[in-house]
């Protein structure tokens, strides 16, 4: 357990072998699973449900009616499921979840949802948020997310599975950000990211794909064609181009719809959005793929 910076000698472990350092302050409400190392000086509240594997590793504060799923671990200095930073909080008891085998590096701040929010602040399974992130009320994040140092995100955004977001992006309240998208480092995002698609800029502009990610994964050479055209079909060079955008988005149904990618980002494109659709911008080669 090389997280854990407490002398062993000092630790106390309870019945379902858990090791809990004397220094830590663990509310008698709060419900253990087997297995967990709270290290010194953490601060576990009342309503917190701390599952199977969990490791504190020093000075973490865990508040509020959170839930900290299997073999997840925090590093110093990690707050979770405090107050979120809304004036319209009253103090209801809403929640903050995270998912199994997640970890949490030093300084990041996770506030609880909000009633007239989901009432959740959700982080899936596998993910990793590096240091110093801030995830705001509301915000709910799929599986294998990787949140970089410094990155803020605003209330109510969703990210889906596998995105990325590098260091210092701050991403607006209420936006979304598709499956396996890539958001660029300093990037300032205030629209809705395509799932798949690769933004970059003080002010976030669609630059390619994320074909790293892509190719990585193991999609075929013939499926990276397809994504190619949807991608020029959708969002042309071209700037002069007279298609409206819808009728670009039904050529790509037609012509290309029946790939499961494709669907994904058309059903993407067609849901409910408050933010719009990250505009397009120059390319360049390491987004694009070009070879």
């Amino acid at each position: 357990m090389e997280e854990t910076l407490a002398d062993s000698s000092q630790v106390n472990t309870d019945s379902m072998g858990n090791h809990i350092h004397p220094s830590a302050i663990v509310s008698p409400g709060a419900q253990l699973g087997q297995g967990i190392v709270i290290g010194p000086w953490c601060m576990v509240g009342p309503n917190v449900v701390i599952e199977d594997g969990v490791r504190l590793v020093a000075n973490v504060v865990v508040d509020g009616h959170t839930t900290l799923g299997k073999d997840s671990v925090y590093y110093p200095f990690v707050t979770i499921g405090l107050a979120p930073q809304d004036l319209k909080y009253k103090g209801e008891p809403t929640r903050c979840v995270i998912g199994s085998r997640t970890i949490v590096r030093e300084q990041v701040t996770i506030h609880r949802g909000t009633e007239i929010g989901s009432g959740i602040t959700y982080i899936g399974s596998d993910c990793l948020v590096m240091v110093n992130a801030h995830i705001a009320h509301d915000c709910h994040l799929g599986d294998r997310v990787i949140i970089v140092n410094n990155v803020v995100l605003g209330g109510h955004v969703h990210i889906d599975d596998d995105a990325r977001i590098m260091g210092s992006a701050a991403i607006h309240q209420f936006v979304r950000i598709g499956r396996a998208a890539l958001v660029g480092g300093v990037t300032g995002v205030e629209s809705d990211v395509i799932p798949y698609g690769s933004v970059v800029g003080n002010r976030a502009r669609l630059v390619g794909m994320h074909w790293v990610w892509l190719k990585r994964n193991g999609v075929k050479n013939t499926e990276l064609h397809i994504l190619r055209n949807v991608y020029r079909t959708l969002f042309p060079r071209d700037e002069l181009s007279n298609n409206v955008f819808e009728d670009r988005l039904l050529i790509v149904k037609e012509k290309f719809g029946q790939n499961d990618r494709v669907q994904e980002i058309i059903k993407f494109i067609e849901q409910p959005s408050r933010r719009g659709l990250v505009k397009i911008g120059r390319s360049i080669a390491s987004s694009e793929g070009e070879e």
